[in-house]
């Protein structure tokens, strides 16, 4: 039986179609976060997860025609680690776009990968300025040191804070922490009488912490990577520097609203700086906490997952921005995002690619049986100080 022509262009078009659109279908949008999940930075990487995931069960699993396809990794928190890793997910798993990164030296060296590969970087924690100055394709959702630190040093000088010593875990977030701490405060006509760096690994506060307190500073100001706090706290309590009259005040990983509680009253009245506080007062905050502590029981989040939480959103609207498109279209597509997020408005500086929002100045107080981090002043619009030159 003879086909008309007509008929043989409409079912080769049909054909077609149906051919593209399988294919489409057959090629997912394969993520790979790399986290540490094991390790003495496991609770970083379990709550980016858990931040990621939530989004993804918000969202639902396919964006722009394509299955999202979350493949999770563990570098255990060693930079060596995440570089074999995030090689391997380009090679091999095809992945579209690398998230994570829970400290900086693992973004640090995953991104010659990244620019090699042409493959979108989306860090959802670490926080040294520099970071998305190592590669092009770096997009940033977690904050930057400088942001915190400089807000905080303005607060210092405008309450009654004229001496200090600053105390920091010694890796790049912790030294970019002094140095822009101590810029601004001593810009602000502050003294800084002493600056001291712990190590990043087994860190033993009690000899620095005794140095504070022969110093006799107004403050001590420090900055200690997310769960590390706890210890900190105990011995400046036990130490008895608050009794000796030195407050402390602290970039905001050091009352992380995961292990706050734990801390207990010793941690009552510090002041910190940070860009999110699981107190914020926004309906859309109050969702996201209910939702995220369904989803983890009862897992308060903090810092860490709502960068994650806001790095799926910025890889989801990019790839719909982007008609599904790979590599520097979707690169593209992220830069300029600007979004309503559960710590208040974001938006990605299409210059730097670096994230820009509000940093509340913080004091833990307690409400009921719990410690929160109430936010009592706002400055608005941040951009990271380190690039804003």
């Amino acid at each position: 039986m003879h086909t008309p022509p007509h008929l043989r262009r409409a079912s080769g078009a049909l054909l077609a179609l149906l051919l593209a659109t399988g294919i489409a279908q057959a090629e997912p949008l394969k993520i790979g976060l790399i986290l540490p999940l094991t390790g003495p930075f496991a609770s970083t990487g379990k709550q980016i997860e858990a931040g990621a995931r939530l989004y993804m069960a918000q969202q639902g699993d396919t964006v722009a025609d394509r299955k999202v396809e979350l493949i999770v990794k563990d570098d255990t928190g060693v930079a060596d680690v995440s570089k074999r890793i995030a090689q391997e997910l380009v090679v091999n798993d095809k992945v579209s776009v690398l998230a994570g990164f829970g400290l900086t030296p693992l973004a640090m060296a995953t991104a010659p990968i990244a620019t090699q590969s042409k493959t979108p970087l989306v860090v959802m924690a670490a926080a040294t300025s520099s970071i998305t100055e190592a590669s092009p394709y770096i997009v940033r959702t977690s904050f930057t040191v400088p942001q915190v630190v400089t807000t905080l040093a303005d607060w210092a000088s405008a309450n009654n804070i004229r001496k200090v010593v600053t105390l920091v875990t010694d890796y790049a977030p912790g030294v970019d922490s002094e140095k822009y701490f101590n810029q601004r405060f001593t810009a602000n006509g502050g003294v800084v009488v002493e600056s001291l760096r712990v190590p990043l690994r087994s860190p033993d506060f009690a000899p620095f912490l005794q140095k504070v307190r022969d110093a006799r500073p107004d403050a001590l100001f420090t900055f200690v990577p997310s769960g590390v706090g706890a210890a900190l706290m105990k011995q400046f309590a036990e130490r008895g520097l608050d009794k000796a009259g030195i407050r402390m005040i602290a970039e905001g990983s050091v009352t992380d609203d995961d292990i706050l509680n734990a801390m207990g009253d010793a941690a009552l009245g510090v002041v910190t700086a940070h860009h999110y506080s699981a107190s914020h007062n926004s309906a859309l905050n109050r969702q996201f906490v209910e939702a995220f502590g369904k989803a983890n029981n009862g897992l308060r989040p903090n810092f860490m997952a709502v960068g994650g939480y806001d790095g799926m959103r910025v890889i989801y609207e990019a790839a719909k921005a982007s008609k599904g498109a790979d590599g520097e279209a979707l690169l593209n597509a992220m830069k300029g995002q600007a979004f309503e997020s559960p710590r208040g408005p974001v938006r990605i500086d299409p210059q730097t690619r670096d994230v820009v929002h509000n940093i509340y100045i913080r004091k833990v107080e307690k409400s009921g049986a719990q410690l929160w981090n109430h936010e009592i002043q706002t400055v608005a619009d941040v951009k990271d100080p380190g690039k804003s030159r």
